[in-house]
């Protein structure tokens, strides 16, 4: 039967060609399907174009699921060296950035073209603009998939369809929908690393600094990150809101230290001492940007915005330091998959092999990447999931 495989992938994403060249290096027919007119839509957009491709430091910390031992095993089994020594095979030039992020020098077309390259050399069969109807599990042991009115057969099957995060990319539930129909259990699904959205008036505020980029500590859940903070026309951005985004509620507020390098009480009382004829706003210029610093006032000092720091009582000047450093904003949402990075749970993981990523209650069936409750923080750790649990498959279909 020509449309027979020993393995077929549903997706053409990192996770699902990982996945497929790996099995394939093993002797193994691979097809994979993809709805997409082209494979690896989300690799080229990703890292602005450069494909922050892993990280030199991933830990499981750096992972959100119910279950926080889930990624040990994958991600110990493929690590971000091996994935480093594949790049380097390319030839594939590549920097550090902060964090120890990695990109590309050039684009991030050079590691879909390395991934493309690898199935090429394993004899993966790709199939794009294919649109699966129908999938069954045959009395055979053999899965049924039907496609564009074509039918395929195989007794691995892996779903690596990606999560609902920007849907003009391709991205749809169909994953969810499989593991569903073969009675696996999904967890609430929810955008992360994600951009804030504000109704109040601090969408004005946003509105009219939207490109400013100010170094904070932003805090929900006894969750922390500091990193810079970008303001745009819906709201606020930046890594320190996108990697927040993944830890906050709806209806919560999130709190902001605007001087994350000072005691905000101590710099206001250094300002009344040691400059004692200027004004508030003139002092604290030089920590923020003079028109965020006017907004600032018009909240918040309005009525001492012409006093000199001399004449401004010390009470006054702690309690505006508890609002600088516990600066409380509180989101109205997120913009939501439109242009969140990942999807937040998902295919529960209770139910699946954390070292070869098939189900328990069916055998053959596996899944990959970001359809499962596994997300990673911003600056490469979802791409380093992507691999490592796709090798995990690949190994064991």
């Amino acid at each position: 039967m020509s449309n027979r495989y020993d393995v077929i992938v549903l997706g053409g994403g990192a996770a699902g060609l990982f996945c497929a060249f790996t099995a394939g290096q093993r002797g193994l027919s691979v097809l994979v399907l993809d709805s997409s007119n082209k494979p690896g839509k989300k690799i080229l957009m990703s890292g602005g174009g450069r494909c922050n491709f892993t990280n030199l430091d991933i830990q499981p910390e750096n992972y959100l699921s119910q279950n926080k031992h889930f990624c040990k095993s994958a991600l110990n089994s493929y690590n971000q060296w091996q994935f480093i020594d594949l790049v380097e095979k390319h030839n594939i030039a590549y920097h550090e950035r902060k964090h120890g992020e990695l990109f590309c020098d050039e684009s991030a077309k050079d590691i879909l073209k390395m991934l493309l390259a690898e199935c090429a050399d394993t004899g993966v069969v790709i199939r794009v603009k294919h649109v699966i109807s129908k999938v069954d599990f045959l009395p055979d042991q053999q899965f049924s998939i039907t496609a564009n009115g074509t039918h395929y057969e195989t007794p691995s099957l892996v779903v690596a369809t990606g999560g609902l995060s920007i849907p003009t990319m391709g991205a749809s539930g169909f994953g969810y929908e499989l593991a569903e129909q073969f009675g696996l259990n999904l967890l609430p699904r929810s955008a992360g690393l994600v951009p804030f959205t504000f109704s109040d008036s601090i969408k004005a505020l946003s509105e009219k600094h939207s490109g400013l980029a100010v170094d904070v500590e932003m805090s929900v859940n006894g969750v922390s990150f500091r990193e810079n903070m970008l303001f745009t026309h819906r709201g606020i951005s930046g890594p320190a809101a996108l990697q927040l985004s993944s830890y906050w509620k709806p209806g919560q507020s999130v709190s902001i230290n605007l001087l994350p390098e000072h005691n905000a009480s101590q710099l206001l009382l250094d300002f009344k001492k040691q400059q004692a004829k200027s004004l508030l706003r003139n002092c604290l210029v030089p920590y923020l940007t003079k028109s965020f610093v006017q907004s600032l006032q018009d909240l918040y000092w309005l009525s001492y915005a012409e006093t000199a720091m001399a004449e401004i009582p010390d009470s006054f000047l702690i309690l505006l330091a508890d609002t600088l450093s516990d600066w409380q904003l509180k989101p109205s949402g997120t913009e939501g998959y439109r242009t969140a990075e990942v999807t937040l749970c998902g295919v529960d993981t209770a139910q699946i092999s954390s070292k070869t990523m098939e189900c328990k209650n069916q055998k053959g069936l596996y899944f990959v990447g970001e359809v499962m409750d596994v997300t990673g923080h911003l600056g490469g750790y979802n791409f380093q999931w992507a691999w490592a649990s796709g090798y995990a498959a690949g190994c064991n279909v």
